[in-house]
């Protein structure tokens, strides 16, 4: 079996608790979705699509010059999970395996995403979790088979509880992985931790 790493960045988010569109807040000098999409970039994944919200003015601009494809979810009261359907209907027909991350996870470092579609290519039917110090993160790398039940109406959260035996918990060195950005608090943690990511 040939193994290919398709990647979906959820960034069609509201920004309720934050007040302003989290994914363009600056962070070393660039939005934070650029953050994202570089470590993406980094790992290796040709195959990007980016889901944004028509109505985070200003978010396509700073991502429209970087090899991605963009999606829109013009339903911004809708489920995460709507936001996955819109990614996979433009994910590559080659892809054995969708990495799923979120754009309020600017400092996971590309090399704890090689390790995960490194995995994959090893263990092509585990859904793989990232694990920092027995804390369960983002992204999570879903084979393809798996990440499509959620056009059976269930939520990422569901496809993962649905059967334990066919997770895979690995480790990796990445405190990235459950540091979100929801609010101005988190926000400011990322300001002050920015600088060490590799």
């Amino acid at each position: 079996m040939t193994c290919s790493v398709s990647a979906i960045l959820l960034a069609a988010g509201s920004s309720k608790r934050m007040g302003t569109a989290k994914q363009l807040l600056p962070l070393a000098g660039k939005p934070a979705i650029r953050h994202c999409l570089d470590a993406i970039i980094a790992s290796g994944i040709k195959d990007i699509i980016a889901v944004l919200s028509p109505q985070a003015k200003g978010t396509e601009e700073v991502i429209e010059h970087l090899p991605v494809t963009i999606a829109f979810n013009n339903d911004p009261s809708s489920e995460m999970a709507e936001s996955v359907r819109i990614g996979l209907r433009s994910v590559s027909r080659a892809a054995s395996g969708v990495l799923v991350c979120l754009s309020d996870h600017p400092l996971i470092r590309s090399d704890t995403l090689k390790v995960l579609i490194l995995r994959h290519g090893i263990q092509p039917n585990k859904i793989i979790v990232p694990v920092f110090k027995n804390g369960k993160g983002h992204p999570c790398l879903f084979p393809r088979y798996c990440v499509e039940e959620v056009f059976q109406g269930v939520t990422l959260r569901e496809i993962v509880q649905k059967d334990k035996r066919r997770v895979l918990s690995v480790e990796v060195h990445d405190e990235g992985i459950l540091l979100d950005m929801d609010t101005e608090e988190d926000y400011k943690i990322m300001i002050r931790l920015m600088p060490k990511k590799s």
